[in-house]
């Protein structure tokens, strides 16, 4: 295991990295965001991921969904996710829970973070919730055209955000890696126990010039 994450022992060192491997994360979702995170993660040496979603995979996720490729249509999102980390890294066990966040709930596994890869504020509101009753972080991270948010949330409420039933329209494939990326970025850290500021909500943009713009909101409690 040591020379598999040579260049990460070089960063925090051995200690470090064998502590990744006694934490416990959940995704909820595998898609985009998702599957993209599940994959920065499960080669970052966390040893046990928890994968959520109920939904297969349609020919028009392949091209923002980097887990999914053409002959995947028609499969379970969580099955696919699971099998492409587990087949990366051989140190992370991977479970697949085929259905939705309340399912997952009811399951009552402890986790060490929570982490949002949903595209919907209802059940991102259901993931503070039960955030909040189980005493536990999570991350929030969403994707628009070119723009993406990100919040580390511990005390703080999601009830800041006006709750409907909006979601995406348009979205460039590379914000979708690159908001996967902050996320994934916060929780190596987190988990790492590295600091991480919470609570902080980032907001980032590209404006009518083409300049790349990174916002930053404190969250109210």
């Amino acid at each position: 295991m040591m020379h598999y994450f040579h260049r990460q022992i070089q960063l925090w060192g051995e200690a470090t990295q064998e502590s990744l491997q006694t934490k416990k994360i959940v995704i909820i979702g595998c898609g985009g965001l998702g599957s993209s995170l599940a994959y920065a993660l499960g080669s970052s040496g966390i040893g046990e991921i928890h994968l959520v979603d109920f939904d297969d995979v349609s020919v028009h996720n392949i091209h923002r969904q980097i887990a999914f490729k053409v002959g995947d249509e028609g499969k379970l999102k969580a099955n696919v996710v699971k099998e492409s980390i587990e087949s990366r890294s051989p140190f992370v066990k991977v479970h697949a829970h085929i259905g939705r966040l309340e399912d997952f709930i009811a399951k009552e596994i402890t986790v060490d973070l929570i982490i949002d890869a949903t595209d919907n504020l209802p059940t991102r509101s259901l993931i503070d919730t039960y955030a909040k009753e189980v005493n536990t972080p999570w991350l929030y991270g969403s994707v628009e055209a070119f723009n993406g948010q990100v919040c580390f949330f511990e005390k703080s409420s999601f009830k800041a955000f006006q709750i409907s039933n909006k979601t995406p329209a348009g979205i460039a494939a590379p914000i979708v890696m690159h908001i996967a990326s902050l996320q994934a970025n916060l929780a190596l850290r987190y988990l790492a126990g590295l600091s991480v500021k919470k609570d902080l909500l980032y907001y980032l943009y590209i404006n009518e010039e083409g300049e790349l713009i990174t916002q930053k909101f404190r969250m109210p409690y």
